[in-house]
């Protein structure tokens, strides 16, 4: 068995050299090819308001911050805040998928440069001999053992002259945008989760002082009248009235509790860590300042919103999606070359006439799939129209959630004002029932009234602070959370005042 070696004579070499020329001249039309890309963005048809409707007109130095959670004042929940930035696993979990995002750009991208291998091979093979009839042994020329040596270099390139590699990865890279953004929203609910839960380990602190006050009063109430009965001034009826106030007063501690302990346990999975190893001061929710927000124009919200910017680019995404369902009906231009050496013997791989090469081009021109292309078109088009309606609506929905965190800004800020002058009244109110009893010239009816009064219209302030931080937090995390120093010094004028 003899090798048949591959060299190249100069008839070869102008072949390589068309083959050459013809290569260059269907990369040249690839570049060209860009040209054939071009994506059709479709009518978002959005009315964006000149302001908000619920917004004051004021200065712009009300802008969020993006710390912007320092405004309250609280050093616990900064340290809660700055914890959970880099300790959530929700946050953590969003990274991964921006990992796995930008892992599918290289994987796009690759298909627009071309494959280059390095193979070698030695293969050893031994072919049957067969002897004449009683000549006892082998016959013929040559040995039945041959071995062969190939050392190649093989690459392939796929033109992309309609732009569909191309537009698939642009898709790609649009769908590492919109992870960014998701992640981005991911953080914000988060912060805001974190800031929901500590105004109301708050809140639950300031509803159980209230309640173990009011059990204090009424526990003082019931030790005068247990006098006034020894004097034979009250009855049984007034201290078994009085009593029941006590023991329901008595019974609400432990709702409160369950409050109080189950957000400092929501809190500690928020910031990554387990119940156990995790302890919440809290304070008080009128001890917390109330930030100025400043909600700013309508139509910066759009680059504000991380929603809203996810949205954008997973639109932006199916519409190359679509060119690049739309390219598949075109042909498919596929080029191929081996270069190497071969040989019998491993010490002559690199000798003389050992080089060979091979060069191939390919097209292919889809005729008929059954639908599968125009089945792949069409479902890319839904989808980029299902994404349409999907930023649309996102847009809507973040002018809503603005104008009523705004109104409830507003609302909860006059309510909480009203609401402390009804405090204030009561107490008055129950100081002078007090004093009548002491002095004897004041029924049970009224004195039983005065409590319940009280202790409602302080239970109820608290629930109103709380209902006033809750609506402040929703109105960051509707404004996107805290806005870059570029857009604090923007032309704004809307503001919200917190008195």
């Amino acid at each position: 068995m003899r090798l048949r070696r591959f060299s190249v004579s100069g008839a070869g070499r102008a072949g390589a050299r068309r083959f050459a020329r013809v290569v260059g001249g269907l990369c040249l039309l690839q570049t060209l090819g860009g040209c054939i890309l071009h994506t059709e963005k479709p009518d978002l048809a959005l009315d964006i308001p000149e302001s908000y409707v619920a917004a004051k007109k004021g200065p712009v130095s009300a802008l969020p911050a993006l710390d912007w959670w320092r405004g309250f004042g609280s050093r616990e929940l900064t340290l809660l805040m700055e914890e959970a930035q880099t300790a959530n696993l929700d946050i953590a979990v969003a990274v991964a998928l921006i990992l796995q995002a930008d892992a599918q750009v290289r994987i796009a991208n690759a298909a627009l440069l071309p494959v280059l291998d390095a193979n070698f091979t030695a293969t050893r093979a031994r072919t049957a001999t067969f002897g004449s009839v009683g000549g006892g042994g082998a016959r013929g020329g040559g040995s039945p053992v041959s071995s062969l040596y190939n050392l190649n270099l093989s690459a392939s390139y796929t033109l992309d002259l309609f732009g569909r590699n191309r537009a698939t990865l642009l898709a790609a890279d649009e769908t590492a945008i919109a992870t960014r953004f998701n992640k981005e929203v991911v953080a914000l609910t988060t912060l805001a989760s974190v800031g929901n839960a500590y105004f109301l380990v708050l809140d639950s602190q300031d509803r159980l002082r209230t309640a173990r006050d009011t059990i204090a009063a009424a526990s003082r109430i019931l030790k005068l009248i247990v006098q006034r009965q020894q004097a034979g001034t009250a009855s049984q009826l007034e201290v078994s009235q009085q009593e029941s106030l006590v023991a329901t007063q008595r019974a609400l501690i432990p709702l409160l509790e369950i409050t109080l302990r189950q957000n400092v346990v929501a809190l500690a999975v928020l910031v990554g860590r387990t119940p156990e190893h995790f302890a919440a001061a809290g304070g008080s929710a009128f001890r917390i300042k109330i930030p100025r927000v400043a909600p700013g124009l309508p139509s910066e919200l759009l680059r504000q919103r991380p929603d809203i910017r996810s949205a954008e680019a997973n639109l932006q995404s199916a519409n190359f999606s679509v060119e690049a369902a739309r390219a598949a009906f075109f042909p498919t231009i596929s080029l191929t070359g081996e270069t190497g050496f071969q040989s019998l013997a491993l010490r002559s791989l690199f000798g003389p006439g050992a080089w060979f090469y091979t060069m191939a081009a390919n097209a292919t021109q889809p005729i008929f799939h059954g639908g599968l292309l125009t089945g792949q078109l069409e479902q890319a088009q839904g989808r980029q129209l299902e994404l349409l309606q999907t930023y649309r609506k996102t847009v809507l929905t973040a002018f809503s959630d603005v104008e009523q965190a705004l109104i409830a800004v507003q609302q909860q800020t006059i309510r909480e004002r009203l609401q402390a002058e009804v405090v204030r009244t009561s107490k008055q109110a129950f100081d002078v029932s007090e004093q009548r009893l002491e002095q004897g010239t004041l029924d049970m009816v009224t004195l039983t009234q005065t409590q319940q009064t009280l202790f409602q219209a302080q239970d109820l302030l608290a629930q109103v602070r709380l209902a006033r931080l809750l609506a402040i937090v929703s109105l960051y995390q509707a404004l996107g959370g805290g806005w870059a120093p570029a857009d604090l010094a923007a032309i704004a004028p809307a503001t919200v005042e917190p008195d």
